[in-house]
């Protein structure tokens, strides 16, 4: 069984800035791409940023240049560092990955969503 768990989600002023942690663990083989997708009220979930292993990263147009993702493959985490935080970033954050498990060659599994709000 794999689990993904994200921590690091909070209130924060608008300017501010947070960072996402999420951990991969279970019997899990190998990691493809692991990632963060938000939700905001009334929204459809988006992809926010996204990062293979060998460390090429895409971002969404939104927030480029102000997010940064990153991954340590050997504790198979991925953080999300949020800067210049805009009350439009309010949402709930997702962490996503693309693995192999010894059950399956391949997947996608979702965390269950840590709230990021930002106060104007």
């Amino acid at each position: 069984q794999v689990q993904l768990v994200e921590s690091g989600g909070g209130l924060v002023q608008t300017g501010g800035s947070l960072r996402l942690s999420c951990a991969a663990s279970g019997s899990i083989l190998s990691i493809n791409v692991m990632g963060w997708y938000r939700q905001a009220p009334g929204k459809q979930r988006e992809l926010v940023a996204k990062i293979k292993g060998d460390g090429r990263a895409n971002y969404a147009g939104s927030v480029k240049g102000r997010f940064t993702i990153s991954r340590d493959n050997a504790k198979n985490a991925v953080l999300l560092q949020m800067e210049s935080l805009e009350p439009e970033d309010t949402a709930i954050y997702y962490c996503n990955a693309y693995l192999r498990t010894t059950e399956n060659y391949g997947s996608f599994y979702w965390g269950n969503g840590t709230l990021v709000t930002v106060s104007s």
